[in-house]
């Protein structure tokens, strides 16, 4: 059974509320889990407590602090943030930790900046054994939202993850990303789905629900676990409309 994980930094947001409260309305909407970006600046202890009395679960979070891992000489400060986030998501029960490899960097060689990324993975990965807990590096597109990014093809990410070959480091998959790059997800993913940790979804134009644009999102995501990914799907994507209806009938368009 797919398990759909909502980004309540967007979904389940209602003027003025709070972090637990829309854990609780992704509750009453009959979603399992939720998602969300940075855990610095939350109040964790009242997250926390709200995931208890709903029993939902934490699907993902971010690994901080969000800087450039293609800089070599970031990569101490990210390593000891890697541990703090580490400790949070254990505390949220989170299996996931999500990473950005940062910018495209002037005066430094793709090689250079490609070398930095997957030394500080490499060296993530030790932080990473035994906890429990795994780190995807995401690939997103620079054609919209994120104008000089480094890591902008899902073939290259699951390269640099192959080259740093632990268990640990896997990438996260985001469908919406992928497909305004134009690429097909049953070419990029073919034969190397088990470096998928997580799963995106949302629709284009607008980085909207699923349902509202051109993205054909439920043959992607049924090739995906067609083809044995067992991992949740994170409902990261701008409503248009509020409510559990709305996430209910973003739900069923994908298929389940």
């Amino acid at each position: 059974m797919r398990r759909y994980s909502a980004c309540i930094e967007w979904l389940f947001a209602e003027e003025g509320d709070s972090f637990p409260d829309r854990i609780r309305r992704a509750h009453a909407a009959g979603l399992p889990a939720i998602e969300f970006w940075r855990w610095t600046g939350k109040d964790l202890d009242a997250i926390e407590a709200a995931l208890k009395e709903t029993g939902l679960a934490v699907s993902s979070l971010v690994a901080e602090p969000m800087i450039a891992l293609t800089d070599a000489a970031n990569r101490q400060a990210w390593l000891k943030g890697l541990a703090e986030s580490v400790t949070v998501a254990k505390r949220l029960g989170a299996p996931v930790l999500i990473a950005q490899a940062g910018d495209d960097l002037p005066g430094l060689t793709r090689e250079e900046q490609r070398r930095a990324l997957t030394e500080t993975l490499r060296a993530g990965a030790d932080i990473l054994k035994g906890s429990g807990v795994r780190l995807g590096v995401e690939p997103l597109n620079i054609r919209i939202d994120h104008v000089g990014y480094f890591l902008d093809s899902t073939r290259e990410g699951l390269d640099i993850v192959d080259d740093v070959a632990r268990p640990e480091i896997g990438i996260v998959y985001d469908i919406y990303h992928s497909a305004v790059m134009d690429e097909r997800t049953e070419e990029v993913l073919n034969g190397r789905l088990d470096r998928i940790i997580h799963v995106h979804v949302a629709d284009h134009p607008g980085r909207h629900e699923p349902g509202s644009g051109s993205i054909d999102l439920a043959h992607r995501l049924g090739w995906i676990f067609a083809n044995g990914y067992d991992g949740a799907v994170g409902l990261e994507y701008r409503p248009t409309r509020p409510g559990a209806d709305a996430a209910k009938a973003a739900i069923a368009s994908l298929g389940g």
